[in-house]
């Protein structure tokens, strides 16, 4: 059947936002996701400590992860948000399944880095889960990474360093892309010039202990989204949720309040 204009739709109806959030370790992101929306947790990492939240046993193969996505999809609950924590302790899981199916040691048996490759099917395995969970049974989903610290070789300037997602290059750059919003969670820091003597001075890093997330990309840290949200916000996610598009607030906030219209 031929293509034609009559078969054009628009999407009235918003989705729910996938959410990746990396930062610098201890600053805060179990904490904010699990102030999320009707969370449960998938852990591949127990990050959860004393946080009083529903979750899954702890994933020790990749098996386990899809099978608890699978019961979230099939399964009667109430929950609204699913929470991946985390996708860098996921990766081993990944290559795990990849080195089973292929008979490999290790990854890197395959060589020339046929091993990641491979890897990547499994990632889209796990996408297609969060994305069913998202489009079918109207979950926010939200993954949780830790960062890393690499060089850029920019083809316009100097090469410099950045903070990045913890992951394979390939599977960061399929996580990157199937993410509405991907926030970089650090301390608010500023430098101050100190003079120590012999007319020298240096840069000093001064900080509040101020928990921030950047939703814009900087030469410094890697972040997107698609709804217009302020480059800096506090790392909190009723904040986070307030600064959302009208249409989204509801599905990200547990009791959302309803405006009433004034009486005239």
């Amino acid at each position: 059947m031929a293509i034609s204009l009559a078969q054009l739709t628009r999407a009235n109806t918003p989705k729910p936002p996938r959410i990746l959030i990396h930062g610098v370790a201890g600053v805060g992101k179990t904490t904010f996701a699990a102030e999320a929306s009707k969370p449960v947790f998938v852990q591949t990492e127990d990050g959860l400590g004393t946080i009083p939240a529903a979750s899954f046993p702890l994933a020790r193969t990749f098996e386990e992860v899809l099978e608890s996505l699978a019961s979230l999809y099939t399964e009667d609950h109430d929950f609204k948000t699913v929470v991946i924590d985390s996708v860098d302790w996921l990766e081993p899981l990944v290559w795990g399944k990849a080195c089973r199916d292929n008979g490999w040691g290790s990854i890197e048996d395959a060589g020339y880095g046929k091993g990641y490759v491979a890897a990547l099917s499994l990632w889209r395995q796990y996408i297609d889960g969060l994305n069913a969970l998202r489009d079918d049974r109207g979950m926010t989903i939200v993954q949780i990474a830790h960062t890393d610290i690499k060089r850029f070789d920019s083809p316009e300037h100097d090469p410099y360093d950045r903070y990045v997602i913890k992951l394979h290059t390939r599977a960061a750059a399929l996580m990157q892309e199937h993410s509405d919003i991907v926030l970089f969670a650090n301390y608010r820091i500023s430098t101050v010039k100190a003079d120590v003597g012999f007319n020298k001075k240096v840069n000093r890093a001064m900080g509040s202990g101020e928990r921030v997330i950047h939703t814009a990309e900087r030469p410094a840290f890697l972040a997107k989204n698609r709804y217009g949200l302020p480059e800096t916000l506090p790392l909190d996610w009723q904040s986070f949720a307030q600064a959302m598009p009208d249409v989204i607030k509801p599905m990200l906030i547990a009791n959302p309040v309803t405006p009433t219209n004034p009486t005239t």
